[in-house]
């Protein structure tokens, strides 16, 4: 059985991992969850415990999920190294996101190895987000449309542009694509 105390700080532990790996302020993370501005605090202190529903509301409001925040490593040494199989994919419906250091604190850089299946898509809607996002694509063919212009790129070819902007991919292709990208700040 687990200790009651443990659970506690695990729980706050996390919380501020979220939080800082988005580079969020306690203040500005509450502000985004719609909660007290001295609620983040007494979470990540350990002098509150949150119930379900107002940790999910504070992880909705920074874009994480409840089986994201409790399925993530927590570890106190520092790694640089990275093996395929250790990366978490954050990724669902024919696409696939692994995670290049996730549980690292303090990330200022999203890395992900992106795999659409043939047809898979980014979703319903395009994206937009804070940040620039960059991208080579080293296996396959994905379609890229921002800001309502779109390309096709092949291995090798290569995509910049600011996140606010309206965004949309999909493997338009009958093989597999495969897709290195990076994102400042991080968004996962």
């Amino acid at each position: 059985m687990t200790d009651k105390s443990s659970v506690d700080l695990d729980v706050a532990k996390r919380l501020r991992l979220i939080r800082t790996s988005k580079g969020l302020s306690q203040r500005k993370m509450a502000s985004l969850a719609n909660v007290g501005s001295g609620t983040i605090s007494q979470i990540e202190s350990g002098a509150t415990q949150p119930s379900v529903a107002l940790l999910k509301k504070i992880l909705t409001g920074v874009d994480v999920s409840l089986g994201f925040f409790f399925s993530f490593e927590l570890t106190d040494e520092e790694t640089f190294y990275f093996p395929k199989g250790s990366m978490r994919n954050l990724g669902s419906h024919g696409v696939s996101y692994l995670l290049v250091a996730g549980e690292r604190r303090d990330r200022k850089l999203q890395m992900l190895i992106e795999e659409y299946a043939v047809g898979a898509d980014s979703g319903r809607t395009p994206l937009s987000h804070e940040g620039e996002e960059c991208a080579v694509v080293v296996e396959g063919w994905l379609e890229v449309t921002v800001d309502g212009q779109t390309r096709v790129l092949g291995p090798g070819d290569a995509y910049y542009f600011t996140s606010l902007l309206p965004h949309y991919f999909k493997n338009a292709a009958d093989v597999p694509c495969k897709v290195i990208s990076a994102c400042t700040p991080s968004s996962f």
